[in-house]
């Protein structure tokens, strides 16, 4: 039996994480401590994320201490780790997935279409706000920031009349009583890796790779390759208009993705079904880039956007 230690941001969800893993280790009879990291994302709360743009913002400071041996593993929400690691870096287990869509909350209305005119809904997420104002032109859009409590408070205080979670987060801290809507991913594509825990271990750390193997979720893996093969394909990190959604289907993987201008306005989806998770995530990449996806990538890296101020 291994003594292991895990590195996690200290947020209240990567606290749950990390000690999901956690207690998973011990039932094999290991023995676990928990070293919790700030991270640079957790340091800048006041800017949307879309505006800070750096890739591994919640990773890189956990990187860190992994290459410092001061921790033998890290837990991730998949979404956040960078669809390159660092040579130093592999990702030993992708654990059972659940379930990747948005959630519409919200203390007064039922769903999306029964929004008012105008009305205020939260996010700091490029992705949701592009579909969104896709299908409501006329929502207000406002950033929000925050661990999970602050987000909810801020809703429950009527700060806006609606925001759009993730499923996973919400459904792991028991946090489901305002959610109205599980909005089906062909109106809200997730963002790729959505609902997975990445299991990130010093490269070539055989040992703990091999403690590791029993968390790896078969399904989990090949649909969160597809997904990241397309993300990487477009350039993309987890703060861009690009989703991805990627389902097991009898022995093939079929994967509808999303690449759209923040303002709604142009929404490019392809649906694709494949063997090869990877080669399926290039290839839906490929084919978005050349009907459009281009262009509208270079505009939202080229900042050629506004997100709309604080409420």
């Amino acid at each position: 039996m291994a003594h292991l230690r895990i590195g996690s941001r200290g947020s209240q969800l990567a606290l749950w994480q990390a000690h999901h893993i956690s207690d998973l280790l011990r039932a094999q009879g290991h023995t676990v401590e928990l070293e919790i990291i700030k991270t640079t994302g957790d340091k800048i709360t006041d800017v949307a994320l879309a505006k800070v743009g750096t890739k591994g913002m919640f990773t890189k400071e956990i990187e860190e201490a992994l290459v410092e041996d001061r921790v033998d593993l890290a837990v991730h929400s998949l979404k956040d780790l960078p669809t390159e690691l660092a040579a130093d870096f592999e990702i030993a287990a992708i654990t059972t997935r659940e379930n990747p869509r948005d959630v519409f909350c919200s203390a007064k209305f039922a769903n999306i279409e029964a929004l008012p005119q105008r009305a205020t809904v939260g996010t700091s997420s490029l992705r949701r706000q592009a579909q969104l104002k896709a299908i409501r032109p006329d929502l207000q859009i406002h950033p929000l920031r925050g661990n999970v409590d602050t987000r909810l408070r801020k809703l429950q205080s009527g700060d806006y009349d609606a925001i759009i979670l993730a499923a996973a987060g919400l459904n792991r801290l028991g946090k489901t009583q305002l959610v109205r809507q599980v909005i089906p991913a062909e109106i809200m594509t997730p963002a790729a890796g959505q609902g997975a825990l990445g299991i990130e271990i010093r490269n070539g750390d055989k040992a703990t790779r091999t403690l590791l193997a029993f968390l790896d979720d078969a399904a989990a893996r090949a649909t969160t390759t597809c997904e990241r093969a397309l993300l990487n394909k477009l350039g993309g990190g987890c703060q861009v208009p690009i989703g991805a959604f990627a389902e097991v289907k009898g022995n093939r993987i079929r994967l509808n993705a999303l690449v759209a201008h923040p303002d709604g306005t142009k929404v490019l989806r392809e649906t694709r079904e494949g063997d090869d998770p990877v080669r399926l995530g290039e290839e839906v990449g490929e084919t978005l880039l050349r009907r459009g996806g281009d262009v509208i990538l270079e505009e939202v890296y080229g900042e050629g956007f506004a997100l709309p101020q604080q409420p």
